[in-house]
């Protein structure tokens, strides 16, 4: 049974970063882009005013950030394709009109029921439990829809691709149909269900609104405990939400106007020069993805193998500073959230814990992202702010993280990224410092023979830096052969095998894939 969970969790895994390495190489992109549509950064360089360098910040920020807000799509198509043993293409095909059918689903399930939400004038469909994607509103599952249908396609298409029909008419919904026929009957359940089944654990959710501004310190702490704990299944606005946008996290009357929501009155407090009231204690929300990420990363590196500690910190670096700069935290959250489950609780602590502690120095500091945090603390002034404290718990909280994710990698030797095990037997052949490349097909003939030849290839795959195969029957693996290209290490897990070739594995796979193809 346990091999089974680890085999589960390891398919999952790989499914997951096939649209994560992407989101990854994206993550420096969106920092240009916020760098330049920055207004506080261009109040201090007018030539970031001049209307083609807007135009260029503009045009990097949305494009990218368009993939960022649409990452339930991007896990349905990648995670699905990922699953699928072959024709991989005709999976991601299948789970995007899949995505469309049970966005659709729900949108119709709700306008006829009676019970699509109006969305407010000011925060729209915020706290509705409903969301516009696509142009399409429906319950806001927010990534966890994607992950889950994703997961649904890959498995059901394995399933049904091959299956045929005999008769002119039945004969139409053989192989790839068939699993497309499937899809359309799962889609149209799961869209129609999720507008029954979803609202109750989100009204869950936002029940605990009113423990959390009733409980003080230990409300402070849930609070911030929950926005990062809950970010895979996408309930995570529904507690910030209430605080940051409506009369619950803090109101201010300036004349005849009321201003309501943590954020719009700091807005106002600092365009008016007026002192910060406590309730921007809501907004700290930004502390640990302006700070916090710096020490999760640190962490990663420190950790990874040190013949994988460059190409890590190459892949996560950027990613942290994704986190800082733009408050884009995914791309780091789903590489360990669901792989080490221990990290992301204490994760969810450590933040939780650095809100109380801001709240009990009596911060009242701007910490939505590093670059608006230094230049608004610094023109509100320290008085206002008490932003030398702000930025000595950064630090603290950067030491925090690095430590206790150490310690726990470690002593439950958690494969975080550069981290994964090698067969140490082979990895002597593979010197680390010796880059693989493909220079002819015999070298990739090689892989495959010590693969067990392409009968005994189920299917050919790859994340960051390692080929990922799954074979039929492991007795025929020859790792002699598979040596011939140097490698970093070869690792077993029954019928999955891992070939470490570094950043250069996508060129390894797509040499594997073609030759395969050719016999």
């Amino acid at each position: 049974m346990k091999e089974k969970v680890m085999n589960g969790l390891e398919k999952f895994s790989k499914a997951m970063l096939s649209p994560l390495s992407y989101i990854s190489a994206a993550g420096l992109i969106l920092v240009l882009g916020a760098l330049l549509t920055s207004t506080s950064l261009s109040a201090m360089i007018p030539a970031l005013q001049w209307t083609p360098i807007k135009l260029l910040g503009q045009l990097i920020y949305n494009c990218i950030m368009v993939i960022i807000n649409n990452l339930s799509l991007m896990f349905c198509v990648g995670i699905a394709a990922a699953l699928a043993k072959k024709n991989k293409q005709q999976a991601a095909i299948i789970g995007l009109m899949s995505y469309f059918m049970y966005l659709t689903a729900g949108n119709v399930t709700l306008t006829q029921l009676g019970m699509l939400a109006e969305a407010d004038p000011m925060v729209g469909l915020y706290g509705t439990g409903q969301s516009t994607v696509f142009g399409i509103q429906t319950v806001d599952m927010g990534v966890f829809g994607g992950i889950l249908l994703g997961l649904v396609c890959g498995w059901v298409y394995n399933r049904t691709c091959e299956k045929q029909f005999k008769g002119i008419i039945t004969q139409i919904y053989s192989g790839n149909r068939w699993s497309f026929t499937c899809m359309v009957v799962f889609s149209i359940l799961f869209g129609f269900g999720s507008c029954f089944f979803w609202p109750p654990v989100q009204n869950v959710i936002s029940a605990l609104t009113d423990l959390i501004a009733t409980s003080g310190n230990f409300g402070l702490f849930l609070y911030g405990f929950l926005e990062r704990f809950l970010i895979p299944t996408g309930l995570h606005h529904l507690i910030y939400t209430p605080f940051q946008f409506s009369a619950l996290g803090n109101s201010l009357t300036v004349g005849d106007a009321t201003y309501t929501g943590s954020y719009i009155v700091m807005m106002m407090e600092y365009s008016m020069g007026l002192p910060f009231s406590d309730g921007i204690v809501w907004m700290y929300t930004g502390f640990t993805k302006t700070f916090g990420y710096f020490g999760i990363v640190a962490a990663f590196i420190f950790c990874a193998r040190k013949e994988n500690r460059k190409k890590t910190a190459a892949v996560l670096v950027p990613l942290a500073f994704t986190a800082s700069l733009a408050s884009i935290t995914e791309p780091l959250d789903f590489m360990f959230c669901f792989s080490a489950p221990i990290l992301w609780v204490a994760h969810a602590c450590i933040s939780g814990l650095f809100i109380v502690l801001l709240h009990i120095f009596h911060v009242t500091g701007f910490t939505t992202n590093l670059l608006g945090s230094v230049l608004m603390n610094l023109s509100a002034g320290a008085d206002k702010t008490n932003y030398p404290i702000l930025y000595l718990l950064a630090l603290c909280q950067i030491a925090v993280y690095f430590v206790v994710f150490t310690l726990l990698i470690k002593t439950f030797n958690i494969h975080t990224p550069g981290r994964e095990e090698v067969s140490t037997e082979t990895a002597g052949s593979a010197a680390p410092a010796k880059k693989a490349s493909v220079k002819n097909a015999a070298e990739v003939q090689c892989i495959i023979d010590g693969l067990g030849g392409k009968e005994n290839i189920l299917s050919v795959d790859n994340c960051f830096t390692r080929l990922r195969v799954n074979i039929k029957d492991p007795a025929k693996l020859d790792e002699a052969a598979i040596n011939q290209l140097p490698n970093s290490g070869i690792v077993k897990k029954g019928t999955d095998i891992q070939i470490v070739y570094g950043l250069q594995v996508a060129d390894i796979k797509r040499a594997v894939e073609a030759q395969l193809e050719n016999q």
